[in-house]
C-alpha cells in the first residue's frame, strides 16, 4: 500500500499510518525500533532498498529524510513537508516514510522526525553519504541511541577515519569497521586453534579503503605488535599475515568471495569472505545498540602507525650490479691481505737487521 500525501504535518502522517495498519489487518504495530536515514534524492533509492531487506530480520519504522532546501530564493523561503508512506509488501516486514522538507524546514528535520519515533523503541540514524562531523551533536543524531557513518563514501575516506576518532561518542559506528566482521572472526578462529605468540602482522588491500586500515590498527591494539600496511590492487581486503616462531599464519582472498587460511602444521582450507551487500550490513547494526568499545579503541589509534614496507636496494635488485660490487669487494679484501703480508714481511725483516746490528756491535769493558 502505498500512500502520498502533500504539504502535510506529522500529525496527519501518524494518522495515516493507522489507517493504513487498520486496513492491512494489523492491529498492532509489533516493531522493534526506528530507523532513520538521512540520505538525499540520489543515494534514497539504494538506502531504502537496504533497509527494507534488513527490516525482514528487524521489523523496524523506516523514516527517510530528505532535504530539498532549494536552489533559488524563492524555492528557500517556501516550507513544505511532503510524505510517502508504504506499508505492506512495499515496506518489507515494517512501515516506512520518506520525508521530504523543503525550504527551511531543512533547518528543523528533528521537529518532523521526533513525533513520529516509535515509543518506547530504540532509535538508530544512518548517513549513508555525507554525514555530519559530529554525528552525537547532530540534532538526528541527538535523538539515537546508535549513529552508523560510512567513511568509504567520504572525499578522502582514509582520512574520515581521523574524523570518526576525533567524533566519537558511545553508540557511534561506522559500516566500514562491520566490513571486517568477517575477517576479525576468522583470524580469531585461527588463533584459538593455532595459539603462538604472535611477532608482527601484515595486512594487504587496496588504497583509499577504511576498512583495511581499520584491520590493521585492530590488530595492533589488540595484538600489541607492528603491522605493516602493503597496498593492493584488491578488490578491498585481500591478505593477512600473522607471522609467528613457528612460520606464518595466512588469510588470503585474492578474488572478493574464497579466502584461504594457512596454519602451520595444518591443510590450507577454504573460508567464506564473500563481500557483503549494505542491506547486510545494516542487518548486523541493527543486532546490537550498546556502544561498540572495540570499534572505539582501534578508531582512536592513528593510521600513521602502520608501518610501509621498506624500499627495496636498487643494487641489490640488479645482478649486474650485485655480482660487480660483490667483484669490487673481493677485490679490495684481496688488496687488503696483500698489504697485511707486505707488512708483515718488512716487520720481519726489520727485526732480523736490528738482531745483526746488536751482535756486531764491540763489547765496552767494565773498569775496576
Amino acid at each position: 500500500m502505498k500512500i502520498d500525501l502533500t504539504n502535510t504535518t506529522s500529525s496527519k502522517i501518524n494518522a495515516s499510518l493507522m489507517d493504513a495498519r487498520r486496513a492491512s489487518g494489523a492491529g498492532a504495530a509489533g516493531m522493534v525500533l526506528t530507523l532513520v536515514i538521512v540520505t538525499d534524492e540520489g543515494s534514497a533509492y539504494d538506502a531504502l532498498k537496504a533497509a527494507n531487506d534488513a527490516s525482514r530480520e528487524h521489523p523496524n519504522r523506516t523514516l527517510a529524510v530528505i532535504k530539498r532546501a532549494g536552489r533559488s530564493p524563492r524555492a528557500r523561503a517556501e516550507t513544505r513537508l511532503d510524505a510517502e508512506i508504504l506499508v505492506g509488501s512495499d515496506a518489507g516486514s515494517g512501515e516506512t516514510v520518506i520525508l521530504r522538507m523543503h525550504g527551511e524546514l531543512t533547518a528543523h528535520a528533528q521537529s518532523v522526525v521526533l513525533p513520529l519515533l516509535l515509543p518506547d523503541a530504540p532509535v538508530v540514524v544512518w548517513w549513508p553519504e555525507n554525514a555530519p562531523q559530529h554525528p552525537a551533536q547532530d540534532p538526528l543524531g541527538a535523538l539515537a541511541q546508535r549513529r552508523i557513518t560510512d567513511a568509504v563514501t567520504a572525499e578522502s575516506p582514509v582520512g574520515q577515519l581521523a574524523q570518526r576518532a576525533e567524533s566519537y561518542a558511545p553508540g557511534d559506528t561506522d559500516l566500514a569497521w562491520t566490513r571486517i566482521t568477517g575477517w576479525r572472526s576468522m583470524l580469531a578462529a585461527a588463533l584459538d586453534q593455532h595459539p603462538a605468540k604472535i611477532v608482527s602482522a601484515v595486512v594487504e588491500g587496496e588504497p583509499y579503503n577504511p576498512s583495511v586500515e581499520l584491520l590493521g590498527l585492530w590488530l595492533m591494539t589488540r595484538l600489541r605488535v607492528p603491522v605493516e600496511r602493503v597496498v593492493t590492487a584488491g578488490p578491498g581486503i585481500t591478505s593477512v599475515t600473522l607471522r609467528t616462531k613457528d612460520g606464518a599464519i595466512v588469510l588470503d582472498r585474492p578474488d572478493g568471495l574464497m579466502g584461504t587460511l594457512s596454519m602451520p602444521g595444518s591443510p590450507d582450507r577454504q573460508v567464506a569472505l564473500k563481500r557483503r551487500e549494505t542491506s547486510e550490513l545494516i542487518a548486523e547494526e541493527l543486532r546490537r545498540l550498546d556502544p561498540d568499545d572495540i570499534y572505539a579503541t582501534a578508531v582512536r589509534t592513528p593510521v600513521d602507525r602502520l608501518q610501509e614496507p621498506a624500499p627495496a636496494d636498487p643494487q641489490s635488485a640488479d645482478p649486474q650490479s650485485a655480482a660487480g660490487a660483490d667483484g669490487a669487494a673481493a677485490d679490495g679484501a684481496a688488496a687488503d691481505g696483500a698489504a697485511a703480508d707486505g707488512a708483515a714481511d718488512a716487520a720481519e725483516d726489520d727485526k732480523a737487521e736490528k738482531g745483526a746490528a746488536k751482535k756486531a756491535a764491540p763489547r765496552k769493558r767494565s773498569a775496576s
